[in-house]
This record gives C-alpha cells, sequence and structure tokens, in this order.
C-alpha cells in the first residue's frame, strides 16, 4: 500500500496541483479514481465517510486526511519541506497567492472550461462572463511575473503549483494563453521542473467516454 493515497479523476486541475506536488518530491502515491462525472462524489457514502464537501481532491496520509488543495499543498510542504516558504512573511505571500487563484484564477476558469469542455453549453452569457472574470486573473498574474520567474521568492512554490493547476488545458478553457508573454515562459519554467508530468498522463480517467 502506497504511503499516500490521493482521490483524484484526470480533469480536476484541482487534483492535479496536489498530484504535481506528490510527483515533484518523489512521494510514493497512489491515485484513487473517483468517476466525478457520474456523480461518484455525490453518493452519501463518499460524503459520510471521503469528504461532507462532496469535493475532489481528498488526500490520505495514514490516519490524516485532508481536503481542499490550499490545505494539502500547505501540509506536503511542511511533511516534505520543499515548495515551501523561508520565513512567515512568505508563507503569508504564498497563502495570498493560493487564496488569489482559488477565488479568482481557478473558480472562473475551471467553470468555464467545465462549461466549454465537458457541459458543451456553446457559447452563452454566462461563458462569455467567466472569461472576462478569468482574463482579469490572468493579467494580474501576467503582471507580476513580468520580471520573476517564479511567483513567490524566486523559486518554485506551492503558490505556482496552485496558479498552474487548470493552465495546461488552454484548448479546452477555450482562452489563447499565447497573448500572456509571461504567464507562457513561467509555465515553461514549471514543465522543466524534474518530475512535471503533463495531467493527463498523472491520473487516471482520461480521455472520458462518449456520451452513449
Amino acid at each position: 500500500m502506497a504511503e499516500f493515497t490521493l482521490h483524484c479523476f484526470a480533469q480536476s486541475g484541482n487534483a492535479y496541483k496536489v498530484a504535481l506536488m506528490l510527483e515533484l518530491n518523489g512521494a510514493d502515491w497512489e491515485p484513487a479514481w473517483m468517476d466525478f462525472f457520474n456523480g461518484a462524489s455525490r453518493q452519501p457514502d463518499f460524503r459520510d465517510n471521503v469528504n461532507e464537501m462532496g469535493e475532489i481532491p481528498v488526500l490520505e496520509h495514514g490516519s490524516t486526511k485532508l481536503t481542499q488543495s490550499g490545505v494539502i499543498l500547505d501540509y506536503l510542504a511542511e511533511h516534505f519541506e520543499t515548495y515551501g516558504w523561508n520565513g512567515s512573511t512568505e508563507r503569508r505571500d504564498i497563502l495570498r497567492w493560493i487564496l488569489f487563484d482559488n477565488h479568482k484564477l481557478t473558480s472562473y476558469t475551471a467553470t468555464l472550461r467545465f462549461l466549454r469542455a465537458f457541459a458543451k453549453t456553446g457559447e452563452t452569457e454566462i461563458t462569455r462572463w467567466l472569461e472576462g472574470r478569468a482574463l482579469s486573473a490572468y493579467k494580474v498574474l501576467d503582471r507580476h511575473l513580468a520580471e520573476r520567474d517564479f511567483v513567490v521568492g524566486g523559486r518554485p512554490t506551492i503558490a505556482d503549483l496552485s496558479l498552474c493547476g487548470y493552465l495546461f488545458w488552454p484548448d479546452e478553457i477555450g482562452i489563447d494563453l499565447s497573448r500572456f508573454e509571461n504567464i507562457n515562459r513561467w509555465l515553461g519554467n514549471i514543465k522543466s521542473l524534474p518530475g512535471w508530468t503533463d495531467p493527463y498522463a498523472l491520473m487516471p480517467g482520461h480521455p472520458l467516454p462518449a456520451a452513449g
């Protein structure tokens, strides 16, 4: 049995943040696939015994069970003593960017991608609004990275792993990221880290079966 078990599915950028952290650290981990698109995380057994919030990812490490990607990344940074902070001021700056990601970048990007790539709603007032909000977040990040290789402290941290979680799927998001020169350079820096793996190669459940 592996040291870490990650409840995940291949299409989840939030799960990818954690899977990538585990992979970059050479952790002994295994995925536990969740059939999210057929409602597995909404089942009473999952909510009662795995995560009452009905969300992925969930990390199990011995008797410790954690949910919410930012919390899990913080835990793993302490456990491995990698991709973390130097001092309390830097830790708060990392937390600041993780909260920005969760609220401003991932939230709009993930919903927009779901509607376009999976729900296939077509273009609506909702997708246009979500795209505008996502673009606003990308502009903030791109400007911050103008003279930086990484988001905090001049080295890769869990802030980078959180922010990048959904940005390796530009075709599915439907936004041309090439206009954001600094984001593209930064994503290249992340892809150059030893152990980096594409999300669809790291977690099970891709491709989705065609609708019957």
